[in-house]
């Protein structure tokens, strides 16, 4: 049996040993350890190798699209119905704007499949009759007008009550001012608006107490004046408290580390508001700031038409109402339409601005970038 040489007898070399071989007679030359760039991409192409295979499809993260669909498939299965009636109700009526370039009579044939494809073309002559139509500029600017009021107006206020249920009330008694306040969402328009006609109609509880004071007639739902500022009104009583729901779940996200230790290095409730509760909320109030933008030529068809005649269509016809007064009431489909297909195109324009505006301010929006 042989016996190699200690590495501290001075007569051996380093990198020799006894039978006198080297390692560079055996091929044993030390080799400089792998890159770090050149080890990664290595990693990388086992993983890719190993994720992926012949005639399985894309792989994400390593899982190809086959295997996702099968971990999926309840979930997927449980999302047709929603997509199935959004694609029957917002998707397959999309067809029938083409009647918004003819001339359009729903009784020239038995079905209305056959009605449009035998109704002569017109092209954009209806565009051009709302260009010079009067009626049509006038419910513009109503429907702009209300919607900067409630812009002003009703969008803030769930954002300050959501900051001082948040703040000021106590986790106790939480609930059931949540409670109150979205209750009247579950109310519909009818009972809304008869309910402030009880109020503050000609004949309603606040007029009743002015004239019993000696004091003169109070009729708010009657005035075309302030038309405009009473359907905001009901809109906050109405919504404003749904709207809390939404503010309060983003900041039930927020960690209560970050209360307690701004609170530990001197920070009032005012200060904990300011730097903390309002970041937290910055990111809700840019998506449905945006999504509130996109809706801006839709400012409530029924609460609108049920109040109409009261105060008149000077101050009460929107975008909404009047193409219900003309495609449904007179019967011109055709112009009725292309009315909706300018509101359309304008709300998608709207929506693409709003959405670029947030992401200049560093928020996420409607979309990514």
């Amino acid at each position: 049996m042989a016996h190699s040489t200690s590495a501290k007898d001075p007569g051996v070399a380093p990198g020799e040993s006894t039978t006198g071989v080297t390692r560079a007679d055996r091929g044993d030359t030390p080799q400089p350890p792998p890159d770090e760039g050149e080890e990664t991409g290595r990693s990388g192409e086992r993983a890719g190798t190993e994720g992926e295979r012949p005639g399985s499809g894309r792989t994400v993260g390593g899982i190809t699209l086959r295997h996702r669909l099968r971990r999926d498939r309840a979930l997927l299965l449980m999302v047709v119905p929603a997509l199935l009636l959004l694609l029957v109700f917002n998707y397959v009526p999309l067809i029938g704007n083409v009647v918004a370039f003819q001339d359009y009579d729903p009784y020239i044939a038995d079905n209305a499949l056959q009605a449009i494809a035998q109704s002569p073309w017109v092209g954009i002559e209806h565009f051009r009759h709302m260009v010079e139509d009067r009626l049509f500029w006038q419910s513009l600017r109503n429907t702009l007008a209300i919607f900067l009021i409630q812009l002003t107006l009703f969008f803030p206020v769930p954002i300050l009550l959501a900051l001082f249920i948040n703040s000021f009330v106590r986790p106790r008694v939480r609930a059931v001012a949540q409670a109150i306040l979205y209750l009247p969402h579950f109310f519909s328009w009818v009972l809304v608006v008869t309910i402030f006609q009880q109020m503050f109609g000609g004949a309603g509880l606040v007029a009743q107490t002015l004239r019993d004071h000696g004091h003169g007639g109070f009729d708010l739902m009657t005035d075309p004046g302030l038309f405009k500022f009473l359907i905001t009104f009901e809109m906050v009583w109405k919504d404003a408290g749904w709207g809390v729901i939404v503010f309060l779940a983003a900041l039930a996200a927020v960690s209560p580390d970050l209360y307690e230790a701004a609170a530990m290095d001197g920070a009032n409730r005012w200060r904990r508001m300011w730097h903390i509760t309002l970041p937290a909320l910055r990111p809700v109030v840019a998506l449905l700031l945006v999504l509130q933008v996109g809706n801006a030529l839709t400012v409530g068809f029924e609460q609108i038409l049920l109040q109409r005649t009261a105060v008149g269509p000077t101050a009460a016809e929107v975008l909404d109402t009047y193409v219900w007064n003309i495609g449904i009431q007179n019967g011109n489909f055709s112009y009725a339409a292309a009315v909706g297909i300018i509101k359309g195109v304008f709300g998608l324009l709207l929506v693409l601005g709003a959405n670029k505006v947030a992401h200049l301010m560093g928020e996420q929006g409607v979309y990514k970038r």
